[in-house]
């Protein structure tokens, strides 16, 4: 099972290499989308550091369901998804390898560019670090939801629109207590009690997500 996990999610990094202007999509619009809102509503220091993280975890969410759409569309329309499957292996480990690959190639970057975009909105030090922090809790989460999301819809019309609408609703916690956790620092108050929360929200999704994902994929496929 560890050999399968590593070859699947090697693979992929790999192919996420070779299509780097896929790969650097959901980077780009993370960071175009969240420079346009100090233009929009003003350079005022304080009101930018009240909308920062609200901003900064919706930007990181639609960022992440730009990619879903071709996480199993490729594999799927050359035929090496259904070899996975085949090949008597847990479509567990494989669901999991994918969306593993997923938050590394698309969801990692978001973490890294979360401290300069903070910088941008004139966030201090103990803000940063939470925003940062919930970030690395929460886009995970997203991922494995994208994961099961992507298996649902995989060979139907408007994929990435479905996706969108299985997925934000079950993102929506990972959203609120991950701003909730800047709010809490902001306020002078612990923000211990929003990380427990997004790390149970993690191993719960971690545990459910994918063998959700992998009973999906054997439909698509079937």
């Amino acid at each position: 099972m560890r050999d399968l996990f590593l070859a699947v999610l090697v693979r992929d990094l790999t192919l996420a290499a070779r299509r780097r202007i896929e790969a650097l999509l959901p980077i780009v619009f993370f960071v175009v989308a969240i420079s346009l809102f100090p233009l929009g509503v003003g350079p005022e220091p304080e009101k930018l550091r009240q909308i920062a993280p609200g901003i900064v975890w919706v930007c990181a969410l639609l960022a992440a369901m730009l990619s879903l759409t071709h996480l199993y569309a490729a594999d799927h329309a050359d035929g090496s998804l259904e070899q996975l499957l085949l090949t008597g292996e847990s479509a567990v480990v494989v669901a999991f390898a994918k969306a593993a690959g997923h938050w590394l190639v698309s969801g990692l970057p978001l973490v890294l560019c979360a401290p300069l975009i903070g910088l941008l909105f004139d966030m201090h030090g103990d803000a940063l670090v939470a925003l940062t922090l919930s970030l690395l809790l929460g886009t995970p989460t997203l991922s494995l939801l994208g994961s099961v999301g992507s298996a649902l819809t995989l060979g139907l019309r408007s994929a990435g629109m479905l996706i969108i609408l299985l997925v934000l609703p079950l993102s929506i916690p990972a959203l609120v207590f991950g701003t909730g956790a800047v709010a809490a620092i902001d306020a002078g108050m612990s923000a211990q009690a929003h990380y427990s929360i997004l790390g149970a929200l993690l191993i719960f999704t971690a545990l459910t997500a994918p063998p959700a994902t992998a009973a999906a994929l054997r439909i698509s496929v079937e």
